[in-house]
């Protein structure tokens, strides 16, 4: 159910269901990312996870990653990716941790240098971070791989069709 809250505190129902009277609803802000799509994520992740036909070359885990990297190497690869990066710079002689929000912030002789370029992180963006737009993106992402890569469970399919119907009752 969608619903608009009015300047009088009463609402609009936007879609078609409307409230029963004395339920209890959670509402959630239909710009953010919604429970739904979290675990429609989730769900995605570990079926692909489980299948093991994805593979990430140069990724530093490949088949042996647990659950949580795998995630961590989604998110980085089809999702928003880092929300910002920290370097190590010398300061005087002492050494001082620096962030930036874009790779390209990051001092040339830093990068150049591949020493100092080993000190180089990004830190990826919080699945919770993420915009309601920036999950959808990563989900379709992510079911085009797990399509391409011929993920074919009966689970994958069971959450397909029930992202389907999801989208048929939004715009009912």
């Amino acid at each position: 159910m969608k619903i608009r809250i009015l300047p009088d505190e009463t609402y609009e129902v936007i879609s078609k269901s409307k409230p029963i009277l004395g339920g209890v609803y959670n509402l959630e802000d239909a710009k953010q990312g919604t429970a739904a799509q979290n675990a429609a994520f989730h769900a995605l992740l570990g079926e692909y996870y489980k299948t093991g036909l994805w593979s990430y070359e140069g990724s530093g885990y490949k088949k042996g990653a647990t659950l949580d990297e795998f995630k961590k190497i989604i998110k980085r690869k089809l999702g928003a990716g880092f929300e910002r990066y920290v370097y190590i710079e010398m300061v005087d002689g002492w050494p001082r941790i620096a962030e930036c929000e874009n790779r390209e912030d990051i001092p040339d002789y830093i990068i150049r240098d591949p020493d100092k370029a080993n000190y180089i992180r990004g830190i990826l963006k919080s699945w919770a971070d993420y915009t309601k737009e920036e999950r959808r993106i990563t989900m379709d992402n992510l079911i085009s791989e797990m399509h391409q890569v011929g993920v074919n469970t009966q689970k994958f399919m069971e959450i397909l069709d029930g992202l389907e119907s999801n989208v048929k009752a939004d715009y009912k």
